[in-house]
């Protein structure tokens, strides 16, 4: 804790800092919470940590972008247009020239109100149409400094905390964590728009030591990164800890990435190819370097990284002591003497390149990838998995492409396993009407495809082993109404975990949205994915049989802005579970929530109090929570019981905000919570979090 306190009294003795209005700093924040909301809620089971993703929003609202000066990458990067709306404004611009005023943007096919509305914070059109020279010294100058540190903790006692006598520990060291239930986190991060960003993080997970034991250094996991875009023949250059995403995601495409949404713009990926890795989930990243030269419409990206990796190590070679693993491990824990074993014990390299044709309308790209682990991988193969492990070594190739041509964009990619099978994707997008917008995808992953770090658009969380087919529609009938729905029909022409026999599924999808005006909106969303797994309850001399199982989910949801400082939001969702020859289950979730924000008032906050009953964990219901900055909370709701939480942020001075942020769980069908050392004796779970920001 001296650490933190020590960086607390730097924050507090810096005067230099910079002024930001409050009603600018409120408007931001409801925007981006709308937009966080809309892309997580697909994100069922909330682990991701998203923060890469929002900041972007952060970054340009600080610093808008300028329509008229904007290249193809910055409006891609801004990720709230989809590629036609962008190759309509630049087409645009090429065709009568700079804008002279926003309210021209109504003249561009594909700029209607609302999404003039959702830009316009982000964005700006200036009477100056001369472009200011870009250098180190003008970005030093208005460039912006943030400083994070944040403190979580688990109030009730876990066993994992739990005093134990020494002779019990001696037979089980593992059964207690070795750190405080303290979780810590800090940030700092210099930037300029999205062409220079430098910064570092620090993070201790609950149970992990601090200044101490493994960690004498202090956190438990640190990253830091240095990113410039936009220098000239030198369009990206990423040094530290980076990302590198490709084509649709098929070949190659470390981090995050989001696909069947309401919105079916969101099924096309816009490759970013390098960006800065900011968030702290500690084995989803690259690190090393990589860069990406331009000469007229060709880019020529490579990227190395070099890292160590935790892996669950099964053995050791007898010869030459090498570590023996059977997979390579991503939640970054190491709070106990088994966890700390299995950290950094392998060496895990990539080398890749990407070359590629760019255009405002034509994208064309060859990316290649090497993987290498210095350790001798023996993967527990099972039937179903038998050709799509990985090896020690492994490299794929793979080709993408995009066009535009009036109101239709092409798009696709298709990648080759060296040593296995094919995939590929294939979609397009096509407005037929400024009312209607259709698109269609189809993929095939075949079994032997071995997927390197991949995030194409798919039923599986890898891109193996799936046919499938995807169909979506948007229609706005009017300017209060629009109606989102897609279908997404899919197969598995070879086993699957607990599914011991090729099996189809489908997914569903329809939204009716209502905004009569600005204080007013609603939806109602239905969800539907049925697919086969095994149904232990028929079998015939030892063989399992399938049998379809179905999840539902109904949602309505509302929201209306009370007064300009108040703001409601409720919400009712249910959902259904059930499979063939068994009994349903079902969910239900309500909460409300208010919201207070007054602009002439330091002090804001947001509360939500909710019911939840639902038969088991199968029926759960996520709910996305509204969280301290850059923190992101989407808890499952499952058995019986209540949930409160209340936000708040207290200005202190100008450049320097507080959150602090409490939440309770209340159980009504149980008197434990949890198992193994996260479990907790009585039926609350509390929560509370702190967060000081300093913004110079």
């Amino acid at each position: 804790m001296k650490f933190l306190i020590h960086l607390l009294c730097i924050c507090l003795g810096l005067h230099s800092v910079h002024t930001y209005g409050q009603e600018l700093e409120d408007q931001k924040a409801s925007i981006i919470e709308q937009r966080v909301d809309f892309l997580l809620d697909i994100n069922e089971g909330g682990e991701a940590d998203f923060t890469t993703l929002f900041e972007q929003l952060e970054l340009f609202y600080d610093r808008p972008i300028h329509l008229n000066q904007a290249k193809k990458i910055d409006l891609e990067d801004l990720g709230l247009l989809n590629s036609l709306q962008i190759n309509a404004l630049l087409a645009h611009i090429e065709k009568h020239g700079k804008l002279i005023t926003f309210e021209e943007l109504q003249s561009i096919e594909g700029f209607d109100l609302v999404t003039i509305r959702l830009i316009q914070p982000f964005t700006k059109v200036s009477r100056d149409l001369d472009q200011a020279k870009l250098s180190f010294q003008h970005i030093l100058n208005e460039g912006s400094s943030s400083l994070f540190l944040r403190y979580t903790r688990v109030l009730e006692e876990q066993t994992g905390f739990s005093a134990i006598a020494a002779e019990d520990l001696a037979k089980n060291e593992n059964a207690r964590y070795l750190g405080s239930p303290d979780k810590l986190f800090t940030r700092y991060r210099f930037n300029y728009s999205n062409n220079l960003s430098i910064g570092f993080t620090g993070e201790k997970d609950a149970g992990e030591q601090f200044l101490k034991g493994q960690n004498k250094n202090g956190f438990d996991f640190y990253s830091g990164h240095v990113f410039l875009q936009g220098f000239g023949v030198l369009k990206q250059l990423a040094i530290g800890d980076f990302q590198a995403q490709f084509g649709q995601g098929l070949t190659f495409w470390s981090g995050l990435a989001f696909g069947r949404t309401p919105s079916i713009f969101t099924l096309k990926r816009n490759a970013p190819k390098l960006r800065p890795y900011t968030s702290v989930q500690e084995n989803l990243f690259l690190r090393g370097g990589g860069f990406t030269l331009q000469h007229a419409n060709v880019e020529l990206t490579l990227f190395y990284s070099s890292k160590k990796a935790d892996a669950n190590v099964s053995g050791r070679d007898s010869l030459t002591n090498e570590a023996i693993i059977s997979s390579i491990s991503e939640d970054g824990f190491h709070r106990t003497k088994s966890e700390i074993e299995d950290e950094n014990v392998v060496l895990q390299e990539f080398l890749g390149a990407n070359l590629s044709y760019e255009k405002r309308n034509l994208s064309l790209g060859l990316t290649g990838v090497y993987n290498k682990i210095d350790a001798s991988f023996q993967p527990r193969i099972s039937t179903y998995n038998q050709f799509s492990q990985l090896d020690n070594k492994n490299a794929n190739v793979g080709v993408d492409f995009s066009y535009l041509f009036k109101n239709i964009n092409l798009f696709g990619e298709l990648s080759k396993s060296i040593d296995g099978g094919i995939g590929h994707t294939v979609g397009a997008l096509i407005v037929l009407d400024k009312r209607v917008s259709v698109a269609i995808q189809n993929r095939r992953f075949e079994r032997n495809f071995r997927p390197i770090q991949s995030n194409a658009i798919g039923e599986s969380s890898t891109n193996t082993n799936e046919n499938g087919t995807f169909i979506g529609i948007e229609v706005k009938p009017s300017k209060t109404i629009s109606i989102s729905a897609f279908a997404d029909r899919f197969s598995f022409d070879w086993l699957r975990f607990q599914t011991d026999a090729p099996s189809t599924g489908q997914r569903l999808l329809a939204q009716f949205d209502y905004k009569p005006s600005k204080k007013m909106s609603a939806y109602f969303r239905y969800r539907k994915r049925s697919r086969g797994r095994n149904d232990n309850s028929i079998s015939t001399e030892g063989i399992t049989s399938l049998s379809q199982e179905s999840l539902s989910n109904y949602r309505l949801h509302f929201t209306y802005q009370v007064t300009a400082e108040i703001q409601l939001k409720s919400r009712v969702e249910f959902t259904k579970y059930n499979i063939e020859n068994g009994p349903s289950e079902n969910g239900l979730l309500v909460y409300q929530d208010v919201s207070y924000k007054k602009l002439s008032f330091p002090l804001s906050f947001s509360l939500r109090y909710a019911l939840f009953d639902t038969d088991s964990y199968t029926s759960r219901i996520y709910a996305y929570e509204n969280d301290v900055l850059y923190a992101f909370s989407i808890p499952a709701f499952s058995g019986r019981g209540t949930r409160f939480y209340v936000t708040g942020k207290y200005r202190l001075k100008r450049g320097l905000d507080l959150w602090v942020r409490f939440a309770q769980t209340y159980y009504t069908d149980r008197t434990s919570i949890g198992s193994g050392r996260d479990k907790i004796e009585g039926n609350t779970r509390s929560e509370i979090k702190a967060q000081l920001r300093l913004k110079f």
